[in-house]
C-alpha cells in the first residue's frame, strides 16, 4: 500500500484494528508504569510499541484515533490560564477527626431523614491527596478540564490534562452516542514512586525538588507549557459524576464502578451500614496507608444512595451527605531545641535533633535524625529554628522544612564536632564521604556498646534475652568490653541472679541462649562482627565467595573485590578490619568459646540455579521465618526484593499474603506457595544452605 493513499474499507478496518491493539497495549503499560509503579516492559520495548503506532499514524493520518497516547503531549504553551465558572460549584468537605465526631455526623444525617430512610448505607473512599479537577466530555470526547479553584471559578488546564497517561481522552462510542455531556470529577495526583523519580532526576540536574507529591502534582498542572506537564508522572482518579450519569445508576458505589468500566481509575471503595463498621474500615486503611501507591490523608464517607444525597443537600461550602474522616496529622511544625551527636557501632557520628515534643501521625515525636553534617548544611537548620516534621505511616520522622522567617536573631550555623562526644578522640570526615567518624575504635565506649547490641541482635547471633538494657548494665559493671566477653558471662551467674529485676530462671534462660548462639552460620557470624559496610546480603556473598573464615580473613582487597556487590570502600573496610590485631584476637576468643557452623558451599554459577531471578516474599511462612527463606533464596542465587515490579520473577506467598498477591496476579507474575518453595529447597538441598 502506498503511504497516505486512501485505503479501501477492508484495509482501513485492518489498519484501525492494528492501531487499536497498539493503543490498548500502550494504555495498559502507561497505567502499570505511572499509576501502579509496576512496569511490565523495559523502556526500549515500550518505545518500540510506540514507534509502531507512530509509523501507522504517519502513513494513515486520516485514521489516527482520537485517544491515541501519541496525542498526549498537550498543545502550544499558553500565555495565561483562562478562568472558568463551574456549572455546579465544586464544594469542599467538612472534617471529622475521631469516632465521636464521626457518630455526630451520622446522627445529623439521620435527623434530616424520615424514619424509613434512617441508617442508610455509606460509601467509603480513600481521601486522595491531590488536586481536584472537573472533566467535561462532549459526545464522549474530552473537551475541558478545570481546577476546583475557589469552588465557584477554576482555571482551564485542558492542555495539561491531555498529557495525563491514565486519563481517557475518548470514551467508548456507545457513551458518546448516549450522553451528550458528561462531567467527571476527581483528583489529579502524583504516585509516590513517580514523585521519588521526579525528585531524583531533579537532584541529578541540580534543580529544585518538590516538598511532597501534592505540591508536585499542583505545580505540574499549573504549567503554561504542556510539554513540562507531559514529562511528569501524573495520574487521575475519579470520585464522582456531576452530570450525565445514566438514570439506572442509583448509588455512589455503582457510579464509581460505571466510571471504572469506562476506563477511569478509581481508588479503593467499600460500604458500611453503621459507625462501628466505618471506624473499622478507617483503622484498617490507616494501617496499610504506607503501602498504598499514592498519598492519602483520610477516608471520605458518603451517603451511598444518590437520591438521599440530593435530598440532604448542601451547606454553603460543603455537602451534608459527605464528610472527610482525617488521619492524624503527618506534617507538623515544632521547635528544634538542640542537636546531639550520637556515635554508632562503626564510629559514625549522627546528629539527632531534639524537638519540642509534638504529635505526628498519632505518635509523639521528640527526636528526628538529621543524618549527617551535609544534610544539616543543605537544610541550613539551626538550634532554635521552627521546623516542619513529617511522618508517613510507620516511617521514621523526617525534618522537611525550616521556617526561616521565624529564626531567632542570635542563631548560629551548626558545625561538625572536632572531638568525639563520648571519648574525646578526634573526629574525621574522609574525603569523598558524607559521614564523619570517631577515630577511637574499640577504645570508644559508644562503639563498644553499639557493637555488643549489634552482635546479639536477632539477625546476627540472635541471643534472646540479652537486650540493650542488660548489655549497658553489664558494660557498666565491667563484665563486657567486647563481644567475646559475652561468652564469659556464665562466670558471673551468681552475681547476675542478685541483680535487680533478674532472677534465677531469667539468668538460666540467658545462659542457655548464649550457649545456643554458638551454633550459627558463617554469614550470620560475619554480619555479627559489625564490619563497616557489611550487611546481611554482603555477609552471605562473602561466605559463599570464600567458603570459610580463614580464607576471608586472609583475603586482600583485589580478592575481596571479586565478591558480588562489593566495591572499593567496602573491600577496604573488610581488609582493614581483619588486619587489625585486636579484631583478630576477639575472633580467636569467639572461636575458642565454641562458636561453630556447618561448612559453606562456595558459590559457582552452576550451584546458583536461581541466578538472575528476583523474588518477593509476602505473608507468613509456617515452616521457617521469612529471614531464613530470604537467606536460602539468596544462597540459590536469587535477588530478594521487598516490592513487586514488572521485573519480579516469582512471588513466594505465605498465609495472609494480602495486596501483593493480588498485584502479582494482575501483573502475571509467577506465584509459588510454601509447599512449592519447600520442594524447591529439597531439590537443591546442598546449594540452599546459606
Amino acid at each position: 500500500m502506498i503511504p497516505n493513499s486512501t485505503p479501501q474499507p477492508s484495509d482501513a478496518a485492518d489498519i484501525v484494528a492494528k492501531m487499536r491493539h497498539l493503543i490498548d497495549a500502550l494504555k495498559r503499560h502507561n497505567h502499570a508504569y505511572y499509576v501502579l509503579d509496576a512496569p511490565i516492559l523495559q523502556d526500549s520495548e515500550y518505545d518500540q510499541l510506540r514507534q509502531k503506532l507512530l509509523s501507522l499514524e504517519a502513513a494513515h493520518p486520516d485514521l489516527v484515533q482520537a485517544d491515541s497516547p501519541t496525542n498526549q503531549v498537550g498543545g502550544v504553551p499558553l500565555a495565561q490560564f483562562t478562568q472558568v465558572t463551574h456549572a455546579t460549584p465544586m464544594l469542599s468537605l467538612g472534617n471529622v477527626f475521631n469516632y465521636a465526631e464521626l457518630q455526630d455526623f451520622m446522627r445529623r444525617v439521620n435527623e434530616r431523614l424520615s424514619d424509613a430512610q434512617q441508617n442508610p448505607d455509606y460509601d467509603i473512599e480513600l481521601k486522595l491527596d491531590g488536586l481536584a479537577v472537573a472533566l467535561v466530555y462532549e459526545h464522549g470526547t474530552l473537551r475541558q478540564a478545570v481546577t476546583r479553584g475557589d469552588g465557584q471559578v477554576g482555571e482551564d488546564i485542558t492542555h495539561n490534562a491531555r498529557t495525563i497517561r491514565n486519563l481517557p481522552q475518548v470514551l467508548p462510542a456507545k457513551i458518546g452516542q448516549a450522553i451528550a455531556r458528561l462531567e467527571v470529577r476527581g483528583e489529579v495526583l502524583m504516585p509516590k514512586a513517580g514523585f521519588l523519580r521526579l525528585n531524583r532526576d531533579a537532584e541529578a540536574r541540580g534543580d529544585k525538588t518538590f516538598a511532597n507529591p501534592r505540591n508536585a502534582a499542583a505545580g505540574s498542572l499549573r504549567q503554561l507549557d504542556p510539554s513540562i506537564a507531559a514529562q511528569r508522572p501524573l495520574a487521575f482518579y475519579a470520585y464522582s459524576v456531576n452530570d450525565g450519569l445514566p438514570a439506572d445508576i442509583t448509588t455512589q458505589t455503582q457510579a464509581l464502578r460505571w466510571l471504572q468500566g469506562l476506563g477511569f481509575s478509581i481508588g479503593e471503595i467499600q460500604t458500611a451500614t453503621d459507625s462501628a463498621a466505618v471506624q473499622a474500615a478507617y483503622e484498617a486503611i490507616n494501617v496499610k496507608r504506607a503501602d498504598l501507591p499514592y498519598e492519602i490523608d483520610g477516608v471520605v464517607i458518603k451517603v451511598n444512595d444518590l437520591s438521599l444525597q440530593r435530598q440532604l443537600g448542601s451547606l454553603s461550602r460543603e455537602p451534608r451527605w459527605a464528610m472527610a474522616y482525617k488521619f492524624p496529622a503527618q506534617t507538623v511544625i515544632t521547635r528544634l531545641n538542640a542537636i546531639d551527636w550520637q556515635v554508632g557501632r562503626t564510629g559514625q557520628l549522627t546528629p539527632v535533633g531534639k524537638l519540642a515534643p509534638v504529635n505526628v501521625g498519632g505518635v509523639t515525636v521528640s527526636n528526628v535524625s538529621l543524618h549527617n553534617i551535609g544534610e544539616i548544611q543543605r537544610l541550613d537548620v539551626r538550634v532554635g529554628d521552627m521546623v516542619s516534621v513529617h511522618r508517613a505511616g510507620d516511617v521514621i520522622p523526617k525534618l522537611t522544612r525550616v521556617w526561616l522567617d521565624e529564626r531567632p536573631a542570635d542563631s548560629v550555623p551548626v558545625t561538625l564536632p572536632k572531638q568525639c562526644p563520648v571519648c574525646a578522640s578526634p573526629v574525621v570526615l574522609p574525603e569523598g564521604e558524607a559521614l564523619a567518624r570517631c577515630t577511637g575504635g574499640l577504645y570508644c565506649p559508644a562503639q563498644q556498646q553499639e557493637a555488643l547490641v549489634h552482635f546479639v541482635s536477632r539477625r546476627a547471633m540472635d541471643i534472646d534475652g540479652l537486650g540493650e538494657r542488660l548489655l549497658a548494665q553489664f558494660f557498666a559493671l565491667g563484665w563486657l568490653h567486647n563481644v567475646a566477653d559475652i561468652y564469659d558471662l556464665p562466670k558471673h551467674q551468681s552475681a547476675m541472679i542478685a541483680l535487680d529485676k533478674l532472677g534465677e530462671k531469667s539468668v538460666d534462660n540467658l545462659i542457655n541462649a548464649i550457649e545456643a548462639s554458638k551454633h550459627t552460620t558463617l554469614p550470620r557470624f560475619i554480619y555479627a562482627l559489625g564490619i563497616r559496610g557489611v550487611g546481611e546480603s554482603t555477609a552471605l556473598n562473602l561466605a559463599r565467595q570464600f567458603g570459610d573464615l580463614p580464607a576471608l580473613m586472609a583475603a586482600n582487597t583485589d580478592e575481596l573485590l571479586k565478591t558480588p556487590d562489593i566495591g572499593d570502600i567496602t573491600a577496604a573496610s573488610i581488609h582493614e578490619f581483619f588486619a587489625a590485631t585486636h579484631n583478630r584476637e576477639v575472633i580467636e576468643r569467639l572461636l575458642a568459646a565454641g562458636i561453630q557452623w556447618e561448612a559453606v558451599n562456595q558459590a559457582t554459577d552452576g550451584q546458583q540455579p536461581l541466578k538472575g531471578q528476583t523474588w518477593v516474599i509476602t505473608g507468613t511462612l509456617a515452616q521457617m521465618p521469612r529471614d531464613e527463606a530470604k537467606a536460602k533464596l539468596q544462597a540459590l542465587g536469587a535477588s530478594v526484593s521487598g516490592s513487586l515490579s514488572g521485573k519480579t520473577s516469582v512471588l513466594l506467598a505465605g498465609e495472609k499474603a494480602g495486596s501483593k498477591l493480588a498485584k502479582a496476579e494482575n501483573l502475571g507474575i509467577r506465584i509459588v506457595d510454601e509447599a512449592e518453595f519447600m520442594q524447591l529447597l529439597a531439590d537443591f538441598a546442598d546449594t540452599a544452605t546459606p
